[in-house]
C-alpha cells in the first residue's frame, strides 16, 4: 500500500489524506487554522485537533482534551464518555459533508484518490454513537483497567499476563486500588492475547511492540512467566510486535537474577521500566515503597548484565521541602551508580497528588510543605546538573513523563 498523500481543495481549503499502516489521517486547512482527524481503519477514532485543542481517543471510549492558551501551560481535561461522542460527532459531521460534496462533485483532487480512500472514511460514518458505545463495553470484556504506560509505550499492545499491582502499598499510587494481584496462566495468557487481538482488529498495524500488564508483570515467577511470553509471541508473531516491554519494581526485581534476564531477553524482552521515585532510602519508607536504593542497583546491574535497558523513574517533590535535599542528593549518588547507557530512558515525572490518595493524608499528618511546579523543574535541573555518566557520549535519553497525559 502507498503511503503518498492525496492533496486537494474542498470548500475553499486545503486537504490532505493520507493512508495509515491500520488507518489514515485527513487534515483540512493549513498552520494555526488547519483541522486534522486521524482513523484506524476499522472507524475507530484515534486524534483529532480541532481549533488548536487536541483530543485524543481511549479505547475504552473516554478522551483527553489538551490545549495550550497563548503564554500560558499546557491544559488538559478528561472528558466524560458522553462529551467524548459528542467530539466524535462533531468529526462524523465533517466526513460526513466531505463525502456527500465528493459525491456531488464539489471536491477537486490533485492527484486520483486510492480505490479505498472513499471505504475507509465510510467506515469512521459507520462507528456511530452506537457502536462507540459498544466498543467502549468490549474493551470492560477484554481488559482490567490499564493503570498507567511510560510515555515511550504509548503505541505498544498491551497484553495483560497480571492483573493489578503485587504490593500496592505506594501511598502516591492509585492505579490498582481495590484491584486484586492475580498471576494469568499461560492458557489465560493467550486467551486474553487473542480477544485483545481481535478487538484491535485493523487497526492492529498502528500499534509496535507488547507491553506485559499490569504494574509488575514481570514478578511472575519463570516457571509461568516463560510460558506466557511464548503464548505472547504465538498470537503475535509479527515482526512489528517481537519486542516485548515491561513495569518492574526494584524490590521483586533482586528475586530474579542475571541468567533469567537472559532468558527473558533471549524472547524478545527488550526494555524494564523501575519506578525507582528516589535514591533516599527515607523517603521511600516515607512513600512507602518497598525495597531500597541497593536492591535497585542489583537489580538494574542484573538487567544490564543480561543485555536489557532500562527506563529508571524518579518522581519529582516527592516529600516535599523536608525531603527535598536528600531526595536530590541520594538520587544523584544512586544515578551516577547504574550502568546506564545510550539504550536507556531517564524519566523525571511530577508528583500528581490527589484527594483520595494516601500521601495527601501523610502529608498533611506530617506537616509537608509541598514544592511548586516551579520548585520540581528546579529540583529535576538540579539532579540531572549532577550525573557524571561513564561515557557521556552515550548518555540515556533523559525525558519528561507526565501521567496525567496518559491516554491508551
Amino acid at each position: 500500500m502507498s503511503n503518498a498523500s492525496i492533496e486537494g481543495v474542498w470548500r475553499a481549503r486545503v486537504f490532505r489524506w493520507r493512508p495509515l499502516e491500520g488507518g489514515w489521517t485527513w487534515s483540512v486547512g493549513l498552520h494555526a487554522r488547519v483541522q486534522v482527524y486521524t482513523y484506524e481503519n476499522s472507524g475507530r477514532p484515534w486524534t483529532f485537533i480541532v481549533d488548536g485543542v487536541i483530543y485524543r481517543r481511549a479505547l475504552n471510549g473516554s478522551m483527553l482534551a489538551k490545549w495550550r492558551p497563548p503564554g500560558q501551560p499546557r491544559q488538559r481535561r478528561r472528558l466524560n464518555p458522553d462529551d467524548a461522542r459528542r467530539v466524535e460527532a462533531r468529526a462524523r459531521a465533517q466526513i460526513a459533508a466531505f463525502l456527500r460534496d465528493w459525491e456531488a462533485g464539489q471536491v477537486t483532487f490533485r492527484q486520483p484518490p486510492p480505490p479505498d480512500m472513499r471505504d475507509r472514511m465510510r467506515a469512521a460514518l459507520r462507528f456511530d454513537e452506537q457502536a462507540s458505545r459498544a466498543d467502549a463495553q468490549r474493551f470492560h470484556q477484554v481488559y482490567h483497567p490499564i493503570g498507567i504506560l511510560p510515555p515511550d509505550q504509548y503505541l505498544a499492545v498491551v497484553v495483560q499476563i497480571t492483573q493489578g499491582c503485587s504490593f500496592n502499598t505506594c501511598t502516591f499510587c492509585t492505579f490498582y486500588r481495590g484491584q486484586p494481584f492475580r498471576i494469568r496462566s499461560p492458557e489465560q495468557v493467550e486467551a486474553h492475547a487473542r480477544a485483545v487481538r481481535a478487538f484491535l482488529g485493523p487497526g492492529l498495524p498502528m500499534r509496535r511492540g507488547v507491553f506485559l500488564g499490569a504494574a509488575n508483570a514481570l514478578v511472575t515467577p519463570m516457571p509461568r512467566l516463560l510460558p506466557a511470553l511464548e503464548a505472547v509471541r504465538r498470537v503475535f508473531p509479527e515482526p512489528r510486535f517481537a519486542d516485548l516491554y515491561a513495569f518492574l519494581d526494584a524490590f521483586s526485581g533482586e528475586r530474579k537474577r542475571r541468567a533469567d534476564y537472559e532468558a527473558l531477553a533471549a524472547r524478545g524482552l527488550r526494555r524494564v521500566y523501575i519506578g525507582l521515585e528516589s535514591g533516599h532510602g527515607p523517603l521511600l519508607r516515607f512513600l512507602r515503597k518497598p525495597g531500597t536504593p541497593e536492591d535497585a542497583l542489583a537489580a538494574v546491574q542484573a538487567m544490564k548484565a543480561a543485555g536489557l535497558s532500562v527506563g529508571i523513574i524518579i518522581l519529582l517533590g516527592a516529600g516535599g521541602h523536608r525531603f527535598a535535599a536528600g531526595h536530590v542528593q541520594d538520587t544523584i549518588a544512586l544515578l551516577n551508580a547504574l550502568p546506564l547507557t545510550r539504550d536507556d530512558i531517564l524519566y523525571f515525572s511530577e508528583l500528581v497528588v490527589t484527594p483520595d490518595m494516601p500521601y495527601a493524608h501523610d502529608a498533611v499528618r506530617e506537616g509537608i510543605r509541598p514544592l511548586s511546579p516551579a520548585e520540581q523543574i528546579a529540583q529535576q535541573k538540579a539532579m540531572v546538573a549532577g550525573l557524571r555518566f561513564r561515557n557521556p557520549a552515550s548518555r540515556p535519553r533523559i525525558s519528561r513523563y507526565d501521567i496525567r497525559e496518559f491516554v491508551y
